[in-house]
């Protein structure tokens, strides 16, 4: 039986075998690691910063709020550092124990890693939902960046000052350091990075310099098909909509995909169906085509829709479902 070693990683841990740790280079002297949370309300742009970050679609991203329901991890070697991204459910109001745990989740990785990023909508003044989490980051004693992203969405001087104002009055008493930037666009992320790495202290490698993503790749093509559920279903769907990857039967020439979409009611499940099916013949179309840029192959993805009355309300079917207050 292979020998396998496993190591503590934040409030996360990772199993790995003697054929992995041979991957993994001994880091040069100087080098810097660590884990950095990536926290803010929901729909600031989270996502689309990691990705960006690490150069791959790793986390879905959607006009719609609170996309992520997981912490997810995003790695980016330099020849200097190793850090390893952590993306967070946005801070909200909870209205459901689905809601509850994925706050409960993000108020945990404040406290289990390295450095905060704490990611705003720059093109916005600072609101409530700010000021909450300058609030829960009063008793941390992780040392935190607060990024002002959609820069780009600015339309003056004037107004960007007014908007740099707001935030720096919310922040006064903390000495954070402040950066602009704009992930949609990538202004901003090379000096983000520099100055995220000043941060860290030397530590090894924790995973192989060409590791992206510390998720396993069936989590991540359930992930695909919830985007494109996300994009493309009424409003009503898609917070009520959890994904299972059933089966992945890797062939020589194609990966035969089989997942289950989980509703909570008979008429999002006739949404997700469309009339004759077409609805999710779009949804599974648009998903394989992700799936197949994922794996670099061609992939067969069918995909059944089942209802779960209420799932978001139960303890024992989020746990079914994966997801649960994380360690």
């Amino acid at each position: 039986m292979e020998n396998s070693q496993k190591i503590n990683l934040g409030s996360d841990s990772y199993q790995l075998g003697s054929s992995e740790w041979s991957r993994i280079p001994q880091a040069p002297e100087g080098f810097k690691s660590g884990f950095v949370g990536i926290i803010g309300r929901p729909n600031v742009g989270k996502s689309t910063l990691m990705n960006q970050m690490v150069g791959q679609k790793i986390a879905i991203t959607s006009p719609v709020a609170q996309t992520t329901r997981n912490r997810l991890q995003g790695i980016l070697t330099t020849p200097e550092a190793q850090l390893i991204f952590v993306d967070t459910p946005g801070i909200h109001k909870p209205h459901h124990k689905l809601g509850e745990v994925l706050v409960q989740n993000a108020k945990i990785a404040i406290e289990s890693v390295d450095l905060l990023l704490f990611l705003v909508d720059g093109s916005v003044e600072a609101g409530g939902g700010d000021r909450f989490i300058v609030e829960l980051l009063n008793h941390t004693q992780t040392p935190i960046i607060l990024g002002l992203n959609k820069i780009d969405q600015t339309t003056s001087p004037s107004q960007r000052e007014m908007i740099d104002r707001s935030y720096a009055q919310l922040v006064a008493q903390h000495n954070w350091q402040m950066i602009e930037l704009s992930a949609l666009t990538g202004v901003g992320l090379e000096s983000l990075q520099q100055i995220l790495i000043s941060q860290l202290e030397p530590g090894p490698y924790y995973y192989s310099p060409d590791a992206v993503t510390a998720q396993p790749e069936r989590f991540i093509m359930g992930e695909l098909i919830r985007e494109q559920i996300l994009l493309l279903t009424r409003e009503e769907v898609p917070h009520s909509v959890a994904v299972t990857i059933d089966k992945v039967e890797e062939e020589p020439k194609i990966t035969r995909v089989l997942a289950t979409i989980h509703v909570e009611r008979d008429s999002q499940k006739g949404i997700l169906i469309g009339k004759g099916g077409s609805m999710l013949k779009a949804l599974g179309s648009a998903a394989r085509e992700q799936m197949q840029k994922l794996i670099a192959g061609k992939v067969y993805l069918e995909l059944f829709v089942k209802v779960q009355p209420k799932w978001r309300q139960s303890r024992l079917l989020l746990a079914d479902l994966g997801y649960r207050v994380e360690n």
